[in-house]
C-alpha cells in the first residue's frame, strides 16, 4: 500500500466538497514530476488531503479507489485522473510550519517542493502526522486509517 499527499485550494475544492460528494474525480493535475507521481498510485492506497492558500495544512484522510487513467476530458494520454474517496477529517489540522518546525520530515518533498501537486509520504511520515494531529500513539499502533 502506497501513501500520498493531494494539495488543492480550498476555495476550488476543498476537503469539505471532497466528503460531500464521498468519491470523485481528480483531476488537473499538469506538472510532469506531479503526473509521474500520480502514474505510481494504486487503488486502495491512501492520501492525505492538503489545503493550500492562506490555510497550508493536511486537513483529512482518503482511498485511491482506482488506478491511474487517461484524462477523458483531455487529448492527451498524458494527463492522467484517479478516483478518490474522502476519509477522514483529521482532529486538527498539521500545519506546513509544523511540519518544517520539525527535522524528521526534512527530507520529504512537501517541504523541498512546496507547488508539487502530488506528493509520495514515507509509511514513518504518514504515521508521524497521524501522531501530531492526535490519531496515532506508537504505544498502541492503533490509527483510525487502518481500519478504512
Amino acid at each position: 500500500m502506497g501513501y500520498w499527499l493531494l494539495k488543492s485550494e480550498p476555495d476550488d475544492y476543498s476537503f469539505d466538497d471532497l466528503k460531500a460528494q464521498e468519491q470523485d474525480l481528480w483531476d488537473g493535475v499538469k506538472n510532469f514530476k506531479a503526473l509521474k507521481n500520480m502514474s505510481g498510485m494504486r487503488r486502495g492506497d491512501h492520501f492525505f488531503f492538503y489545503h493550500t492558500g492562506k490555510e497550508r495544512a493536511i486537513v483529512g484522510t482518503g482511498e485511491v479507489v482506482s488506478d491511474p487513467f487517461p484524462d477523458p476530458e483531455q487529448n492527451n494520454p498524458r494527463r492522467l485522473v484517479i478516483e478518490v474517496r474522502a476519509g477522514e477529517r483529521l482532529t486538527r489540522p498539521v500545519t506546513l510550519k509544523e511540519i518544517k518546525a520539525d527535522e524528521r520530515f526534512g527530507g520529504w518533498e512537501l517541504v523541498h517542493l512546496p507547488r508539487l501537486s502530488v506528493v509520495p509520504v514515507s509509511e514513518p511520515h504518514w504515521r508521524m502526522v497521524l501522531e501530531i494531529a492526535g490519531y496515532y500513539r506508537p504505544s498502541n499502533r492503533v490509527t483510525p486509517v487502518d481500519s478504512m
